[in-house]
């Protein structure tokens, strides 16, 4: 026997609520934000060599750049 109308008309609800809340989630920028720079102190915490290979090296790229714009012959 089928299940009666209330119980799946409460299921379906539940449901998109659930998704509801999801998508809510996904699309709040800030909180998004938040757990993302979490997960990099947490990176950092644990390992922090690449984090400062990886700064050297934007520093030296950038510095090139610029040296390169300003001694450029254009």
């Amino acid at each position: 026997m089928s299940e009666p109308i209330e119980t799946r008309i409460t299921t379906a609800r539940a449901e998109l609520e659930s998704a509801l809340n999801e998508i809510e989630d996904r699309l709040n920028v800030p909180k998004q934000l938040n757990r993302l720079s979490r997960r990099a102190q947490a990176a950092y915490r644990a390992n922090p060599l690449p984090w400062i290979a990886g700064a050297t090296g934007a520093i030296i790229v950038i510095g090139g750049l610029v040296a390169w714009a300003i001694f450029s012959d254009d």
